[in-house]
């Protein structure tokens, strides 16, 4: 089979890596096309992934939506030369509109409620739209569900190793605790109207947490002179091992704040942007925090901070999760080499999936 895939963010190179890897020891072949975003392009080599760049992307309205036909026009132009049998994507609309047009199936990944203007652009061209079963807002009738969170695609225990020497390369002894602070850049089409902290509350939280633990900034944007001593400055392939160690996570991202709510780490998503894993991780399991006032943002970390059974009932509830949840590499697996089968086995019997544990 040949298969054609879209990655626009770097957290899509991670929910396909351990996918193509096991495809490919299958004889499947690939076509990775990849927008030049953040570290994309860096773990697309650090991984060993051959891609194509189809650029930058545009910012605002007006910039995106003629960025829709550039995007278009670059995976049209290989599809036909590369003749692919099947698109797979995050919520991708230009592999949707190519697919379509090459008269091949588009499966596309999407955990994102808030993402209007994607599941327009893409959803009346795809043909399967794969959720996760926590999904807020079901938005079509294509739409099928599965029992597991997008990063467990690459930080399940089978796929992700937590390697403790994370901390000599921070510079820090295993007794010493850490916070990570994530600010995101708010440029998504999904962004528009939203905003983060206030740069009142970034002092406050650097000030008040760090009397507890060790302050390290991940930043999308550029940061204040005098927030640049938090910056992190690991490599994109040893985030997740930060992650791993860390005493706590406070962000407004929400893949990061899931990510490490799969890692058993205790976090706090401020976002006025609800997503179903987040709110089912605060919920079922008690490990994200989701908050959208920033006034309650310190409260809580202190209390994570310095309640030490909290932690305790953190891993309690981090083993429930796991078994609760599905390997999804396994199931993404069966579902792309089985399609169109897959997919109406799903739609029967939603249970048939459990058997990917």
């Amino acid at each position: 089979m040949r298969i054609m895939i879209d990655i626009g963010h770097p957290a899509h190179v991670h929910y396909f890596k351990n996918f193509i890897s096991i495809m490919e020891s299958k004889g499947h072949e690939f076509f990775v096309t990849a927008r030049d975003k953040e570290v994309t392009h860096d773990l697309l080599k650090l991984n060993n992934m051959d891609y194509i760049s189809r650029g930058k992307g545009r910012r605002g309205l007006l910039g995106k939506f003629f960025y829709i036909f550039q995007a278009d026009y670059i995976l049209w132009r290989l599809a036909r030369k590369l003749k692919p049998d099947i698109f797979l994507s995050f919520a991708s609309p230009y592999a949707a509109h190519v697919s379509w047009l090459m008269k091949k199936p588009h499966i596309v990944f999407d955990d994102t409620e808030h993402a209007k203007m994607a599941h327009a652009l893409y959803a009346d061209f795809s043909d399967v739209i794969l959720s996760p079963s926590c999904f807020l807002e079901p938005f079509n009738k294509k739409q099928l569900f599965f029992d597991s969170y997008m990063e467990l695609c690459y930080l399940h225990p089978k796929y992700f190793n937590a390697d403790d020497s994370i901390y000599e390369v921070l510079g820090l002894t295993k007794k010493d605790r850490y916070v990570i602070l994530r600010f995101v850049s708010w440029n998504a089409n999904h962004d528009i109207g939203q905003e983060g902290f206030s740069n009142s509350m970034k002092y406050r939280l650097i000030n008040e947490i760090g009397k507890y633990a060790k302050i390290f900034i991940s930043s999308e944007n550029k940061l204040p002179k005098d927030f640049e001593e938090y910056r992190l400055t690991v490599s994109p392939e040893k985030l997740h091992q930060v992650l791993a160690f860390a005493d706590l996570y406070i962000g407004e991202g929400s893949t990061t704040a899931s990510e490490c709510s799969v890692l058993g780490v205790p976090n706090i998503y401020v976002n006025s942007l609800k997503v179903g894993h987040c709110d089912e991780q605060d919920k079922k399991y008690n490990i994200c925090h989701v908050i959208n006032d920033e006034n309650s943002i310190l409260d809580i970390s202190k209390k994570i901070l310095n309640t030490p059974a909290y932690r305790i009932e953190i891993e309690e509830n981090h083993k429930r999760m796991l078994e609760d949840k599905i390997d999804i590499t396994a199931f993404m697996v069966w579902f792309i080499e089985n399609y169109p089968e897959s997919a109406h086995i799903l739609r029967e019997n939603p249970e048939y999936q459990k058997r990917f544990t």
